[in-house]
């Protein structure tokens, strides 16, 4: 008995020591916790209520069986749409209504972050409490609410005709900024159209702007021109849309229809501009061949012209040539002449100096002459003053010179002096006395002369 109560209190002590070590473990186990990268845990202890923000990675202490421990992925993928990501969200299209009331699935991807304030992130968590309600009300809510709103500011033809990247833009900064607040107007688009077909229309085939009035909610603005924006749920939690990525979208039956139409009846008038323009093509290539012609004609015609008006050219060219060295050599002559002419005008100048030279010593010599004439004169006078009482023996004296020099000068002649005068003829004769008297006196003289004459020649 007493053995058997030895071995039952030793198993109860054994058995107490195994709960109390399985209690042990067990509070110990709940009292840590760890945190990957990545990761957000909001901490709350039940009994103070109140909320530690930890980030991991981390290990970290926790009040056992009176704390909860709320992970929050920093990084949050949503894709509205098809995807692969083991990471990512998956949830359906967003279906939303344009302006002119046609519809379409838009397939969109956000990325969320967290806030880095501890403060936000513990209001983020007394909000939502968990991750994935965090994720569907906050997240998903929001991102289909703008994409929304966002889709009624554009109409589908707009959309699908070349408008997504504006979508886009307007979408990602009302989805980080705030919506805008919108008011529905009839407002004036423009859409792109082709011109219309005719061959009276030269642009056909060509895009041109299309205007047409349709409704749409359009932003209101502020004086300053800036859209006025609601409040944004996630600004107020410090909540990031880091990401928008827009993969496709799907146009209901009726807009896909219309667009289909559209589309056949575009690819049917450029068919049917293609043709016309084949057609205007190939006139055009006949007319411009025959103004190939007509202007290879005119060019041989110009080419034949030219040639001859080169060779017109040409002839005149020569002909200037001609004259030109003609005139050269008329200039040239008429040069040497005025050289010629120079020349003679210098040799008249200079024998004009020689006749002047000779002219002024002509008359010093006329002046020497002059004066010795004056004094032969003087000369003369003296003896005529002196011979004035002897006049008739001077002159006698000079007579004789006189006859001696025309005698000795005629000596191999004979004069016979006349005896008789003899008159014929009226008129001829002496018609006074004192012509005849004058007469009768040369005879004598000329007999005195004789007389004189012969007893010095005999002398001899």
């Amino acid at each position: 008995m007493d053995n058997l109560d030895i071995n039952i209190g030793r198993l109860i002590k054994i058995g107490g020591g195994v709960i109390f070590g399985i209690f042990a473990l067990i509070i110990l186990g709940s009292g840590f916790y760890t945190l990957p990268g990545g990761v957000t845990a909001a901490v709350q202890n039940t009994l103070t209520g109140q909320v530690d923000i930890v980030r991991g990675p981390k290990f970290a202490f926790k009040m056992p069986f009176f704390s909860s421990v709320e992970n929050f992925t920093d990084v949050s993928t949503i894709t509205f749409g098809e995807s692969s990501d083991v990471n990512t969200r998956n949830a359906l299209p967003i279906n939303v209504l344009f302006a002119d009331t046609y519809r379409a699935n838009l397939s969109i991807s956000y990325r969320f972050r967290l806030p880095s304030d501890d403060e936000q992130m513990k209001r983020l968590f007394l909000d939502y409490r968990r991750y994935d309600n965090m994720v569907d009300n906050l997240f998903v809510k929001n991102a289909v609410n703008v994409t929304t709103v966002t889709a009624t500011q554009f109409t589908g033809e707009e959309f699908f005709q070349g408008g997504v990247n504006q979508y886009k833009e307007r979408l990602e900064d009302q989805m980080k900024g705030g919506i805008y607040q919108t008011e529905r107007k009839q407002v004036e688009v423009e859409q792109l159209e082709l011109q219309s077909v005719g061959f009276d229309n030269t642009r056909a085939g060509q895009l041109e702007s299309a205007k047409q009035l349709v409704w749409k909610t359009v932003p209101v603005l502020d004086k300053n021109g800036n859209p006025i924006r609601q409040s944004n749920p996630f600004q107020a939690y410090g909540v990031e849309v880091t990401q928008l990525t827009y993969t496709g979208a799907q146009p209901e039956e009726l807009l896909e229809r219309l667009l289909t139409d559209k589309k056949t009846l575009v690819a049917q008038r450029i068919r049917t501009i293609q043709e016309q323009e084949t057609a205007k093509a190939e006139a055009d290539t006949a007319q411009l061949l025959k103004e190939i012609e007509r202007t290879k004609a005119v060019q041989d015609a110009n080419r034949q012209k030219e040639l001859a008006v080169i060779a017109e050219s040409q002839q005149v060219e020569v002909a200037k040539q001609q004259a030109l060295k003609e005139t050269v050599t008329a200039e040239k002559q008429k040069s040497l002449a005025v050289i010629d002419k120079q020349k003679e005008l210098e040799i008249a100048q200079a024998n004009l100096a020689i006749q002047q030279a000779n002219a002024a010593a002509a008359t010093e010599q006329a002046k020497a002459l002059t004066a010795i004439g004056l004094a032969e004169a003087e000369v003369t006078q003296a003896k005529y003053m002196a011979l004035g009482a002897n006049k008739d023996i001077y002159l006698a004296e000079v007579q004789r010179d006189i006859s001696l020099s025309m005698y000795s000068n005629l000596a191999n002649f004979q004069i016979n002096m006349p005896t008789n005068m003899v008159t014929m003829g009226e008129g001829n004769g002496l018609s006074t006395n004192l012509d005849i008297l004058s007469s009768y006196a040369a005879l004598g003289s000329m007999d005195s002369l004789m007389a004189k004459s012969v007893p010095q020649a005999d002398a001899k």
